[in-house]
């Protein structure tokens, strides 16, 4: 074990992380739905590795940055659930990863499709589909339209796949798994209909998660997806807990700061947006949570000050240590180099690989 290091870092409770792992991938098996975890959120492939050794389909990423990491670490099945613009340097990019492995890329038009074709035709194509988010995607019935295209291009049709962000809202799990269930369920019929194969119907986020995976398929109105793409599930962060998809202790990764102060009567931290991210959804009651202080909630975020209205008690004393949970997890994990696992540094090594 190394010595511990200055605050702020970002510290990961492993026997959390494994109760995260087995209780999910537990439950998928269960239902006979495949994973395959999006990495984005931990950008690690020694974590990536674990849930492949869990039962994990393959990985998803965000970025042919990503993917390079990934595949350079010996990973042969991805997705890079986005639906990319490939020009020439990135298309030079992906026929390498292909050369080394699956690599599927998502495209929401035709215009899309023939890019990739144009300048990657070694990768398969996965068709994104709007299922509410409305952020990108096409709508279920134009499915066919954009796989056509592919199947006269000559490229492989891997399926449809949705994100269903809109379950990232209180309450919105539930429906959205709804939605995303029924889109791409249409989806893949639009696909039947057109003579074109549809492989794979994939989906996935960790809120909408325990909706498809601890009721079934009957409960969400469709047929359940093939394939869930969750990624916060395994390190869990303040925004799912207070979602209420995550309890405080099923909190894996938290950032350890220092109090440097009690100006105003509030804690003080060290842990500023540089380290805990600025997200901050419309919902959220702060900048980020305190596992060990439920009341607790960080109301003033600078660059490097965590400003902390404990709620009540006493106040840790100046110099001591807390443990904030970040609001998102994946952009706290995106601004550092090395996270620490059971008090062990493990490099994040696809940070910043956002091209």
């Amino acid at each position: 074990m190394s010595a511990a290091p200055a605050t702020p870092y970002l510290a990961v409770d492993g026997e959390r992380l494994a109760r995260n792992l087995a209780r999910v991938h537990g439950a998928a098996a269960d239902l006979g739905v495949r994973l395959r975890p999006h990495t984005k959120t931990h950008k690690s492939p020694v974590l990536a590795r674990l849930q492949l050794e869990a039962g994990a389909q393959g990985i998803t990423v965000a970025t042919v940055g990503e993917a390079e990491v990934f595949v350079g670490a010996g990973f042969d099945d991805v997705l890079v659930a986005y639906p990319l613009f490939v020009d020439a340097e990135r298309g030079r990019r992906l026929r390498t990863l292909a050369e080394r492995a699956r690599i599927v890329v998502g495209v929401d038009s035709v215009d899309g499709v023939r890019r990739v074709a144009a300048h990657a035709p070694d990768v398969a194509v996965h068709v994104e589909v709007d299922s509410g988010h409305h952020r990108t995607g096409v709508l279920p019935h134009e499915a066919a339209t954009v796989a056509g295209a592919a199947a006269e291009a000559g490229l492989e049709i891997a399926g449809v796949f949705t994100f269903p962000g809109h379950s990232y809202a209180p309450g919105a799990g539930p429906s959205a798994a709804v939605a995303e269930a029924e889109a791409l369920a249409a989806a893949a019929d639009a696909l039947a209909a057109a003579g074109l194969p549809c492989p794979v119907r994939s989906g996935g986020s960790t809120p909408s998660l325990a909706t498809s995976l601890a009721q079934g398929p009957g409960a969400v109105g469709s047929a359940l997806p093939d394939e869930l793409r969750p990624g916060v599930y395994l390190l869990g962060d303040a925004q799912q807990w207070e979602l209420g998809h995550h309890e405080p202790d099923d909190i894996a990764l938290t950032c350890v700061a220092t109090v440097v102060s009690h100006a105003g009567g509030r804690l003080v931290l060290d842990s500023g947006g540089k380290v805990l991210g600025a997200d901050r959804a419309p919902h959220a009651t702060g900048w980020g949570r305190l596992p060990a202080h439920p009341d607790a909630r960080v109301v003033l975020l600078s660059e490097h000050h965590a400003v902390v209205d404990l709620g009540g008690g006493p106040l840790p004393a100046v110099g001591s240590r807390v443990e904030v949970a970040p609001n998102h997890v994946c952009a706290a994990i995106n601004l550092v180099d090395t996270i620490w696992v059971d008090g062990a540094p493990l490099p994040v090594e696809a940070r910043g690989r956002n091209s």
